[in-house]
């Protein structure tokens, strides 16, 4: 793997943290907390089967009765990661698709990022350079954005979705003068998004 593409591949999980953090912040429900209520909210999901929850998370049929019948409170580290991704990730989902149909078709995202973003040669004023930026895109973007990562984008194809988000609501302005404008988006620091 070469040195781009371990930027691209953390590009893009920084990229999906943020999806994760504005989709947190939507629920007007809190997630369940404990070990014992997100197995039972996820069994629910997995219409009653300890079986396929297990596989979901990647630990024994036992583990997971225990965990229901009270016995196992403290999970390990990789059992609780995964209860705390998997239970966030089916939380609310009526609300994250309002926020998203909303985000695609009428208010568009506010992305705010730290990162290196080259625009023109060395030696001028659009020289490239790590730049704190926090715009909104329009819902074109924002659709085409959560299109991307609703169906499991490559790295590319959602870093270059971002990228081109970005370049075109705050340096290209929406096209005007400098419609052709080529800017590089590399090196993201952190990455916020919000609907």
């Amino acid at each position: 793997m070469t040195d781009d593409d371990v930027k691209r591949a953390r590009t893009r999980a920084r990229i999906l943290e943020g999806f994760a953090r504005a989709e947190r912040a939507l629920f007007t429900r809190p997630a369940p907390k404990s070990a014992r209520a997100q197995m039972k909210f996820l069994r629910t999901r997995e219409k009653g089967s300890t079986k396929s929850l297990a596989a979901r998370l990647g630990v024994s049929r036992k583990t997971v009765q225990r965990y229901l019948s009270g016995a196992s409170t403290k999970p390990n580290k990789h059992l609780q990661a995964a209860l705390v991704e998997e239970t966030e990730s089916e939380w609310q989902p009526q609300v994250r698709a309002q926020a998203r149909q909303r985000a695609a078709f009428s208010g568009g995202l506010v992305i705010s990022c730290r990162a290196y973003f080259g625009l023109g040669p060395d030696g001028t004023s659009d020289a490239g350079r790590v730049r704190d930026i926090t715009v909104a895109v329009s819902p074109s973007h924002a659709a085409a954005i959560i299109a991307a990562q609703e169906d499991g984008a490559t790295q590319d194809d959602l870093h270059d979705a971002v990228a081109e988000a970005i370049a075109d609501s705050y340096f290209r302005q929406g096209g005007g003068g400098r419609a052709g404008l080529e800017v590089k988006f590399a090196d993201v620091e952190w990455l916020n998004i919000t609907f």
